[in-house]
């Protein structure tokens, strides 16, 4: 696994996903902004990048007529990949090495993140609201949740302990039946496939045999044979090899080769006299592969869940076993840990009430440049009854964008747009831990000078990481250092998405396109208006080579 520190994504491969045939882009940092009519597939960046995220993969996404999909993403000298297949299997790999797909999204997740579409949606959640706050509190939340486990894990036992003794009997000896089945079958991960690969040699033995003896037949046993031309062959030689340097060295390799031919025949000769069958063997074979049907077919599906479902037996009855000792002692034991999780959950509640004003001031000191300046913010946190899975409180957002207004919860008090810019505010906040940052139509709902403050907002983003911009936005689109068109086309009679990186005037026309839907005087007026006024705003910063795309046909 790679230990160098994440460069920007540098390169994105897709092959086979949707309406990509195959593309190849080269990106770079700043700020780079991808624009297109709606159904272009604008959205097949996002979705490719969200694979290697490890984000739950349809077959759909393969292209139609095609086996496979695959995406590769380079950060640097590092490639990470996930390819799926028709049959539902995905394959990651990270520098080449096959690796699980919940390693690949732990390297993935270390470089990229991704804001989709729903993402604003999902402020909407408390528990979302709260692990906003409780990511600077990290520290804190783990020593709680540790605390609490232990108390409801020894609760867990006592109440098991209190279950009717007939109940608990019924379970032990089911438990213990179980165990003793799966270990007295002493089954191994993956030697269902190398029993099934000798049932069927040993089934065949007769005719690998035969096969064996006609092959020794034509290479050395007949009276006409392979390796009797050969040597008769290697005799012919013999006199001309004196004369002839490169005869000689002919007549060598052919004495090599008939050395070979015979260490061959040596070999079918021991097969070809094999032909007994091994019913005893044989029957071992088929013995132990029943065994494992039908524990599969009691246990698993599949070897591997037999494995785990015995692993989670033996937990559960040295669980139940233990629970022997004195009732009274466990319940001694539960007092206390009860005790010491509400200690460790008023900690907690401590920290997040100090962590609280500080991300509130630093999220509302965005949102207020993003367009609205009278908006007011703040976490709060409402006691709970008993300590719970995440401590001693709810913690919600409090939200206003309007003067005058009382504080509200952010569901109920958010627009779309909004919640758009609270959710920009939080990735500039508690976002900075990627190098790679994607917003998916981050801007939805937005407009106007609200759409302008959103489009500095990214730029300003830009300076520290790499921002990709899905946006339907002409303002948006202005404001980035690297513009791509995403684009349909029919070729061969099947429809494919290009990507194009804009530059000149083909920027200002679809700039344009955004702004009105045409390329008018007026439109292109506009247009050029945003774009001046972008590289302005964006004066002295230093930009590299601008990116490619390259897209093949079908």
């Amino acid at each position: 696994m790679p230990q160098r520190a994440p460069a920007h994504l540098t390169r994105l491969e897709i092959r086979n996903l949707a309406t990509v045939k195959a593309l190849e882009l080269e990106l770079r940092s700043g700020f780079s902004a991808f624009t297109g009519e709606t159904g272009a597939g604008k959205s097949i960046i996002v979705d490719a990048l969200g694979l290697l995220l490890g984000a739950r993969a349809n077959t759909d996404l393969i292209r139609s007529g095609e086996n496979d999909l695959l995406v590769t993403g380079f950060w640097g000298e590092d490639a990470l990949s996930r390819k799926l297949t028709h049959q539902g299997r995905s394959n990651a790999r990270v520098d080449g090495e096959v690796v699980s797909l919940r390693e690949l999204a732990d390297v993935s997740q270390s470089r990229l993140t991704i804001h989709w579409q729903h993402s604003a949606q999902s402020l909407l959640s408390a528990a979302n609201q709260r692990a906003l706050l409780d990511q600077l509190i990290a520290g804190d939340l783990t020593t709680y949740q540790a605390a609490y486990r232990a108390w409801q894990d020894a609760a867990g036992r006592l109440e098991r302990l209190r279950t009717s003794g007939r109940d608990r009997a019924r379970q032990l000896d089911l438990l213990r039946f179980q165990v003793n089945e799966l270990a007295g079958a002493a089954l191994r991960d993956g030697e269902e496939e190398p029993l099934q690969a000798e049932l069927v040699r040993l089934s065949n033995v007769e005719a690998t045999a035969s096969g064996a003896a006609g092959a020794l037949e034509l290479l050395s046993d007949g009276e006409v044979s392979a390796a009797g031309l050969i040597a008769e062959a290697v005799r012919a030689l013999n006199t001309p090899a004196r004369y002839d340097e490169a005869l000689s060295q002919l007549q060598g390799e052919l004495g090599a080769a008939l050395d070979s031919l015979q260490a061959v025949a040596g070999e079918l000769r021991s097969v070809a006299e094999d032909r007994a069958p091994d019913p005893e063997a044989l029957s071992l074979i088929e013995s132990r592969l029943g065994l494992i049907g039908k524990l599969r077919g009691k246990y698993g599906p599949a070897l591997g869940d037999v494995l785990n479902f015995q692993i989670e037996a033996e937990r559960e009855l040295a669980a139940l076993e233990t629970d022997e000792h004195d009732a009274g002692t466990l319940e001694a034991e539960v007092d206390a840990l009860q005790a010491r999780a509400a200690q460790v959950a008023l900690t907690l509640r401590a920290a997040r009430q100090q962590a609280a004003a500080p991300l509130a001031a630093d999220l509302l000191r965005i949102i207020r440049e993003l367009g609205m300046p009278h908006a007011r913010l703040e976490f709060e946190l409402r006691p709970l009854g008993t300590p719970g899975p995440h401590g001693l409180d709810d913690v919600s957002i409090r939200f206003t964008a309007n003067p005058g207004e009382v504080l509200g919860d952010l569901a109920d008090t958010a627009s779309g747009g909004e919640l758009s810019r609270v959710m920009l505010a939080i990735s500039t906040v508690l976002g900075a831990g990627t190098p790679s940052v994607v917003f998916d139509e981050v801007d939805a709902g937005i407009g106007g000078a609200a759409a302008l403050a959103v489009a500095d907002q990214l730029a300003r983003l830009a300076d520290s990481r790499q921002v990709l911009v899905v946006t339907h936005l002409a303002q948006i689109a202005a404001r980035a250092d690297w513009h791509f068109k995403v684009e349909k086309a029919v070729e061969a009679g099947r429809t494919v998405s290009r990507v194009r990186l804009l530059s000149g005037q083909e920027r200002l026309e679809e700039i344009a396109r955004m702004l009105s839907g045409n390329t008018s005087e007026v439109a292109l007026s506009h247009a050029s208006e945003l774009l001046t006024a972008g590289a302005a705003t964006g004066a002295g910063k230093k930009k590299s080579k601008p990116g490619k795309a390259s897209l093949s046909t079908p």
